[in-house]
């Protein structure tokens, strides 16, 4: 594959990786909204710390290194490598969303919030 194909797909999919701002489901039956805004807000500043892009850069460097390694053994070297690297990406950019969500959800929990998902 050309190296401008590889980047592309790579950048979708580091883009699909990331979800946006996580909004834990609470249930608000009893709840003071206006807190409830307030912490949520919070809430997802705290979660927009867990790094995304960063993951998904390392996620795709070490892909490139295992998959090049790879395809050095089996004759495809770059192709591994690339392969590697948008699989590495993507993973660890998944993984680190889920991140992001766990850090919102336990956020609201420890507020006394009645997180649902």
């Amino acid at each position: 594959m050309k190296t401008s194909s590889m980047l592309l797909m790579t950048t979708v999919l580091a883009l699909a990786a990331c979800s946006g701002t996580p909004r834990p489901i609470v249930d608000t039956k009893g709840v003071d909204m206006n807190q409830y805004h307030q912490d949520m807000a919070e809430c997802q500043r705290f979660a927009a710390e867990v790094n995304v892009a960063g993951g998904v850069a390392r996620g795709a460097g070490v892909g490139a290194a295992v998959g090049g390694a790879i395809g050095a053994v089996t004759g495809s070297g770059t192709e591994g490598a690339a392969t590697g690297a948008i699989t590495g990406g993507a993973t660890s950019g998944i993984k680190n969303d889920r991140e992001r969500e766990r850090v919102a959800k336990n956020c609201m929990r420890g507020r006394g919030y009645r997180v649902l998902n």
